[in-house]
């Protein structure tokens, strides 16, 4: 599906929808290209690009993939927070900049895209070319990832108070390295939005307004304001994780200590048991008829020497 942005009298507006093969207005500043179909591609491969990114293109680490500038213009790869119910993911998005046409291919749903497209269509989004269409989607996935880290706090604060509560060890641990993983996904997406916004003020240097210089400016002085947090979250859930193991492992450590210490205080009374169980005739005690009491109470009686003894040396 193709999604067009015209920007037309006073700076405003449209969404429109692009069937592949039909002629494409000349106030067009964006072609938001979702699950393109092959004849989609074809279409757009014949007047605008090179090549369509495939999912395998756009999963590509090296730097000089993810930003170059080829013959159909500047090409951009950056990663966008995904929320899916309780969890969050990565998905990237990839952006051909030509003149006065930003072209947008993504395999997946983006709510930032959404967002953007919701501004547009009801008149809040403050664009004038399609460079701000770009600068626009970064300064929101920068608030989005913001808000992730203030959710993330909130959770931390939460899992804080479970981890001594024993019916909910399971969960805390959980829902901590769910917190791990996320927090990894913001840094990661944080410093690729960072080189993002840095290769776009170097490609378009000579061509860059004073509104747009302050946004870049704007926008990366907020990553940098960001970055310190991720890494306190990351101390934080790695305390909580070592916390919440280091009481588990003493719960253990404590079943562990009863099923030593019975052992121990029940192995004179066995000794004893085993004596007088085995088959000799030579053992008076055998017939004589106290013998049986007797050997009960030196049973009791060791036993609970044993104990007193541990209890003496704090071993219990």
């Amino acid at each position: 599906m193709i999604t067009a942005c015209q920007l037309y009298d006073d700076n405003r507006l449209a969404l429109i929808n692009v069937q592949a093969g039909e002629a494409l207005p000349s106030d067009v500043i964006w072609l938001d290209v979702h699950q393109p179909t092959q004849e989609e591609s074809d279409w757009l491969e014949r007047l605008f690009v090179e090549d369509v990114p495939d999912e395998d293109e756009m999963d590509d680490l090296e730097s000089s993939s993810r930003f170059r500038v080829g013959a159909d213009g500047v090409h951009i790869l950056s990663l966008f927070p995904q929320r899916l119910a309780n969890d969050t993911r990565g998905v990237n998005m990839s952006f051909i900049m030509r003149k006065n046409l930003l072209i947008s291919f993504r395999e997946d749903d983006v709510s930032i895209v959404r967002l953007l497209r919701y501004h547009i269509r009801f008149g809040k989004a403050d664009v004038r070319s399609a460079l701000d269409i770009l600068l626009a989607l970064q300064d929101l996935k920068v608030d989005q990832l913001s808000d992730l880290i203030e959710d993330a706090y909130g959770v931390l604060d939460e899992t804080a108070d479970q981890i001594l509560d024993d019916d909910r060890v399971e969960d805390t641990l959980r829902e901590l390295v769910r917190q791990e993983e996320l927090n990894g996904q913001i840094l990661q997406a944080l410093y690729d939005t960072r080189r993002a916004l840095r290769f776009i003020n170097k490609s378009f240097e000579t061509t860059l307004d004073d509104r747009q210089e302050r946004t870049i400016v704007e926008v990366l002085n907020d990553i940098e304001s960001i970055l310190p947090h991720t890494q306190f979250l990351a101390n934080k859930i790695n305390f909580q994780l070592e916390a919440s193991m280091g009481y588990s492992t003493h719960k253990q450590n404590k079943i562990i200590k009863i099923f030593s210490v019975a052992a121990v205080v029940f192995m004179p009374p066995t000794w004893i048991a085993s004596v007088y169980g085995m088959n000799f005739q030579a053992i008076p005690e055998l017939s004589w008829k106290f013998g049986y009491p007797m050997s009960i109470g030196m049973m009791a009686l060791s036993a609970t020497l044993t104990y007193l003894f541990f209890k003496k040396k704090g071993w219990l």
